[in-house]
């Protein structure tokens, strides 16, 4: 038996795509001019407050008092600071297609704190592959998520397969896309909880393969695996509007016969 799909308010569900990121400061409030709170494995100074000034090849370069030193972001046991305000606009400028204003926002963050051992900064690297994605530079694109591989060696693998997989859907190499995603969601479909480095991933993972099913006109399993990111996979609140507007617009296409999931 096949039901017919509902779908919530779409405020509601974006504020629930936008719950992981604003409980761990990636979407949250306007940063206290690049304070951080940090503690240094095995250290004996405790937790400490400092200035970031930024992030590069050698660490995470940071004023404390009169001194400046640079740490490996190894030698952190926890690290927090709140993402710069260019962090939001830009995201909030990816949301509404506006690349161009996006690129220059996120990559004004990434330029600065890429490497930095905060979700935000993990996320914007990331999403700093898809804009060029978008732009259809993906020459760049590709260096971007090679860039997130080399500097985020813990987070998901994933991440970096699904920035590929778009860049192959952008090229219209369907098989390409699709190989490079299947093994991301079946893993997925079995769990009961996905593990938080791979939920973004796996978020991002339904929205490209439905976007990839639509593309090779299969309209109901594109339709379905919209709604996994919408309703199941909810963790990146840009894969969750993408999938949203998508499957809206296929709900829309032919109202006399609507497209249903089990």
């Amino acid at each position: 038996m096949k039901l017919r799909v509902r779908f919530l308010p779409q405020q509601l569900l974006f504020a629930a795509g936008c719950s992981v990121l604003l409980a761990s400061g990636a979407i949250g409030q306007a940063p206290a001019a690049g304070q951080a709170t940090f503690k240094v494995r095995g250290g004996t100074a405790g937790v400490q407050q400092g200035t970031v000034l930024g992030a590069g090849p050698k660490g995470v370069e940071i004023r404390i008092g009169a001194q400046t030193v640079t740490l490996p972001p190894a030698m952190f046991e926890s690290f927090q600071m709140a993402p710069p305000p260019e962090y939001r606009a830009g995201f909030e400028a990816l949301t509404a297609k506006d690349y161009a204003k996006a690129l220059t926002l996120i990559k004004s963050v990434t330029d600065k704190f890429k490497g930095l051992p905060t979700d935000w900064a993990q996320y914007a690297t990331g999403l700093l592959g898809d804009i060029y994605v978008a732009q259809e530079d993906f020459a760049k694109a590709e260096a971007a998520y090679n860039e997130f591989t080399r500097l985020y060696k813990n987070a998901s693998s994933a991440t970096s397969q699904v920035g590929l997989a778009r860049i192959a859907l952008a090229k219209k190499d369907l098989a390409g896309a699709k190989s490079r995603l299947e093994p991301i969601l079946a893993d997925a479909l079995k769990q009961k909880n996905i593990a938080p480095a791979n939920a973004i991933a796996v978020s991002q993972a339904f929205a490209v393969s439905g976007q990839i099913k639509e593309a090779d006109g299969n309209l109901q399993g594109a339709l379905e695996d919209y709604l996994r990111t919408v309703t199941l996979f909810y963790h990146d609140p840009a894969a969750v509007a993408l999938a949203q507007e998508k499957a809206d617009a296929l709900r829309s296409r032919d109202k006399n016969n609507p497209l249903t999931v089990p």
